[in-house]
């Protein structure tokens, strides 16, 4: 004869929505201390000497030179501004994603070496950097 008991029989559930909740807790707080452990500060550098003698071209990638006087150059090529769009435009056609890589001379202005910032953004580009070097030690 079985004996049962007059409480309802209930089966066990593991509860899933507090381990959430919890577990978006421990996320949130990890990725607020890892926001406040960086430090951020400033180095002042010197823009490098855009030289037609250096050897790091590469087809994969698209080099820019700003001289002294302001003129442009596209993988080593003397370009204008409107030029210089029309080259980015048909290449970010073919690859979106190819990396720019702008360098200038140390009397280059900053607004020569914006002018050129501005038209690889507006062609598109978002990976962009800019070439620098450390001064030599003497």
């Amino acid at each position: 004869m079985k004996i049962r008991s007059p409480l309802p029989v209930r089966r066990t559930r593991l509860e899933i929505i507090p381990l959430i909740d919890v577990m978006f807790f421990l996320l949130a707080s990890f990725m607020m201390v890892s926001l406040t452990m960086t430090r951020q500060q400033t180095i002042g550098v010197n823009l490098p000497v855009a030289t037609a003698s250096q050897s790091d071209f590469k087809p994969d990638m698209i080099n820019l030179a700003v001289n002294a006087t302001g003129d442009v150059f596209f993988d080593k090529e003397p370009v204008t501004l409107p030029d210089l769009q029309k080259r980015l435009g048909e290449r970010h056609r073919l690859q979106a994603s190819t990396p720019v890589y702008i360098s200038g001379d140390a009397e280059a202005t900053h607004a020569d070496m914006v002018r050129v910032l501005d038209e690889v953004r507006r062609a598109g580009f978002t990976k962009v950097a800019f070439n620098v070097r450390p001064t030599p030690a003497d």
